[in-house]
């Protein structure tokens, strides 16, 4: 353990606006060695709802999951790490093992003047609970705005509505990787067929999991490829759409309401 005042650096991998730190890494470990979510999360203090976040938030933000889950919950299922998630765990531990060994040497020199100011976070936050990687297929320029669409997933296209001027300070171009970031409470979920309505995106899916509140519902729905969307709703419209894991429904998302950012 490091005494007070000793360097100390913390690794952090920055994908657009989400961070894979050592916390999420740890749980990835612990997933593949017990090859279950819910013994990952007992292990290092997380509910089982904070551990699924997390195994979400990361399938959503790679080209491939890094964590394939069969249904289970609280009580069973079984979960395993994929060959893409055990790259990550390894270059995540090479890097820092690397970064551990610089900052030895720059310890070393540590009396030569002060430090603290030497390292800072790079790392950016967001109050967005969707964060969505894919790359972009499509971009419809206009006059003032433009559309972009993103394919976040096999068949699974994000379309948003900026200007032109931020297509052009973002650099996005076809074939260009980006981060599609929603808010939960902007994500309107309907059930049956036939829908008509002006929302750009409407996206079809499963119900993966629902977590209820006092007044409100956070819903989880599985929209292929590993990729997630969460929304949160009143828990009335839950009950009255009869919302359960299992349940078809489709998120539909105004183009406005997509934020894109770029790593």
């Amino acid at each position: 353990m490091a005494a007070e005042g000793d360097l100390s650096a913390s690794l952090t991998f920055r994908r657009g606006a989400a961070r894979v730190g050592l916390e999420r890494v740890a749980l990835l470990e612990a997933i593949g060695e017990l090859g279950s979510i819910s013994g990952a999360a007992k292990r290092h203090g997380l509910s089982y709802k904070g551990a699924w976040d997390v195994v979400q938030a990361l399938n959503n933000l790679f080209d491939g999951p890094l964590v394939d889950a069969a249904p289970g919950g609280r009580s069973g299922g079984t979960a395993v790490v994929t060959p893409r998630g055990q790259a990550v765990i390894a270059a995540f531990r090479r890097v820092r093992s690397e970064i551990e060994a610089t900052l030895a040497k720059l310890e070393s020199h540590a009396a030569a003047g002060p430090t603290d100011d030497l390292f800072w976070s790079l790392g950016m936050r967001t109050s967005a609970r969707n964060a969505l990687r894919g790359v972009v297929t499509h971009i419809t320029p206009g006059a003032v705005n433009a559309e972009v669409t993103l394919a976040v997933a096999e068949g699974v296209a994000i379309t948003a509505t900026l200007t032109q001027r931020s297509v052009e300070d973002l650099g996005l171009t076809v074939g260009a990787s980006a981060i599609a970031l929603i808010k939960a409470s902007f994500i309107i979920l309907a059930r049956g067929e036939g829908l008509r309505t002006s929302a750009r995106n409407q996206i079809p899916g499963v119900v993966a999991a629902r977590e209820d509140g006092e007044t409100s519902s956070e819903i989880a729905v599985d929209i292929g490829g590993a990729k997630t969307l969460v929304a949160t709703l009143t828990r009335d419209s839950a009950d009255a759409l009869d919302l359960a894991p299992g349940v078809a429904v489709t998120a539909l998302i105004k183009a406005p309401h997509v934020i894109l950012a770029v790593e």
